[in-house]
């Protein structure tokens, strides 16, 4: 059965990983709406940190070209710092993703906390509007810390997977679903 989606909201396809070889010629063959590139450390279970001039493969640019080529939009998971909204632009992505770990862990602490940290991110998201990049967001996201979160300037959109999925098993998905709309 379909969801009713509220008005400007649309499902798109996002495939999402390290940049080797093989996802990229996935990537290309599936055609998905967007593409985000995330730095993945050999044997780590899930993101924990963004990308960084330290972290890149040499050949980015050419990689994020050869994505935007095919029609496919490109955002570079990166930390909510300003050298690092700058890289992503320099690189040629359409957007940033915010790695919202520290956001998260910091809400978790308290509200002030949350709002401090907070504010690095809306500060990120300022400067990457300024440079003509899209802002996504995405780590440790759920419905309680994306009540603010959902505040921030620019933001195009979240990606929420492991708290959404791990509630459904309990609420079932149609539920937890209209809940995080309704955030």
């Amino acid at each position: 059965e379909d969801v009713a989606l509220p008005d400007g909201v649309r499902p798109e396809f996002n495939i999402e990983g390290d940049p080797r070889h093989d996802l990229i010629n996935l990537v290309l063959n599936a055609q998905p709406d967007q593409c985000t590139l995330v730095p993945v450390v050999p044997g780590e279970v899930t993101s924990q940190a963004g990308w960084s001039e330290s972290t890149e493969p040499r050949d980015m640019r050419r990689i994020v070209r050869r994505l935007r080529d095919a029609g496919i939009r490109v955002s570079l998971f990166i930390d909510p710092e300003p050298e690092a909204v700058r890289w992503a632009a320099d690189r040629g992505a359409d957007r940033v993703e915010l790695y919202t770990e520290p956001y998260a862990a910091a809400f978790a602490r308290g509200a002030d906390e949350g709002r401090a940290s907070f504010e690095t991110y809306a500060e990120a998201a300022r400067l990457a509007h300024q440079l003509g990049l899209g802002v996504n967001a995405g780590h440790d996201l759920d419905l309680a810390n994306l009540a603010l979160f959902r505040g921030l300037p620019f933001l195009a959109e979240v990606s929420i997977g492991h708290a959404l999925v791990s509630r459904a098993l309990f609420v079932g998905l149609e539920t937890v679903v209209r809940e995080y709309l309704a955030v």
